[in-house]
């Protein structure tokens, strides 16, 4: 018998890009919730990643990188989704890079104590300092720019010291009955979820070439026969970077393609087709109706 959820919260996770907050979410899951590049600003939405572990259930939120410079709508826009998410939250993570401390981070601690919520400090990617006698006066030096609720030292990518941090946020989440069923990890949406598996695919073909300028939505999903069948449009913004998503021959696409079908079976458990249409369109970044198609809003 399934144990019955006692402790419920949600578990704000926010950063500046490329700390490794979807790395995270998805090893405290345990499944994969939020796509993963080495580029920052590669999550754009409010994902939810749910965990439901000994009577209690965690619900990650986890949000695009917090950037002070965001001249396009889209950025903006994942600004206010990051934000949202550490207001509504029951506890939140501040994450940073082991051993690295920027201005932004100080901007984005200096915004996050103001919201008087219980504030755990993760020092992520620990596992990339070189010297690992570092790590102890760097947690005294972040000990001293916040009263930090608890401070966690872990790897993400290596799934190290994940319980201790569990074990942290569990005193701060509430008495409350489960928001999820238990067996769910995530609360995206299919459309919304094959779509962020094919710009995965994507950005880790061409980040080098085209590493901002693309969106890709899905323009039809059904299932016949047991098989998915979807068709998604690749958006960039200029002509000249068509060549480069497509390559010679239609080669890079292919290749796209084959990749995210792969993982797409995997994801929905079933047969799936999958066509992709290249197309330019100038300034989608900063176009508020194509934005909502892909569950980016921009009010």
């Amino acid at each position: 018998m399934t144990e019955e959820v006692k402790q419920a919260g949600l578990v704000g996770v926010v950063g500046r890009p490329n700390v490794g907050k979807s790395t995270l979410v998805n090893a405290l899951v345990g499944h994969k919730v939020s796509i993963v590049t080495a580029k920052p600003q590669t999550t754009r939405h409010r994902i939810m990643g749910v965990l439901t572990h000994d009577a209690v259930q965690y619900v990650f939120v986890d949000t695009p990188g917090i950037h002070s410079d965001a001249p396009r709508r889209m950025n903006q826009a994942m600004n206010r989704l990051a934000e949202s998410a550490a207001r509504d939250a029951d506890v939140v993570l501040f994450v940073v890079q082991a051993g690295k401390w920027t201005e932004q981070d100080q901007r984005i601690l200096d915004a996050l104590k103001r919201l008087e919520l219980p504030l755990g400090l993760v020092i992520n990617k620990v596992d990339l300092l070189k010297d690992r006698e570092q790590l102890l006066p760097f947690i005294a030096e972040m000990q001293q720019r916040a009263a930090f609720a608890f401070v966690v030292p872990l790897s993400a990518s290596k799934q190290d010291n994940l319980a201790p941090l569990l074990d942290e946020i569990r005193h701060h989440l509430p008495e409350s009955p489960a928001f999820f069923p238990q067996e769910q990890y995530s609360d995206q949406n299919e459309r919304i979820l094959a779509a962020e598996i094919i710009r995965e695919k994507l950005m880790l073909r061409v980040h080098q070439e085209v590493p901002y300028a693309l969106a890709v939505q899905i323009e039809s999903m059904e299932r016949v026969d047991g098989q998915l069948k979807l068709g998604a449009i690749i958006w960039i913004e200029r002509e000249g970077q068509k060549g480069i998503v497509i390559g010679k021959g239609g080669k890079v696409l292919k290749d796209i393609g084959t990749a995210a079908r792969k993982e797409l079976v995997e994801q929905f458990g079933c047969r799936v087709h999958l066509d992709l249409w290249v197309k330019v369109r100038p300034g989608w970044p900063d176009d508020p109706r194509l934005l909502g198609s892909m569950g980016i809003s921009s009010e």
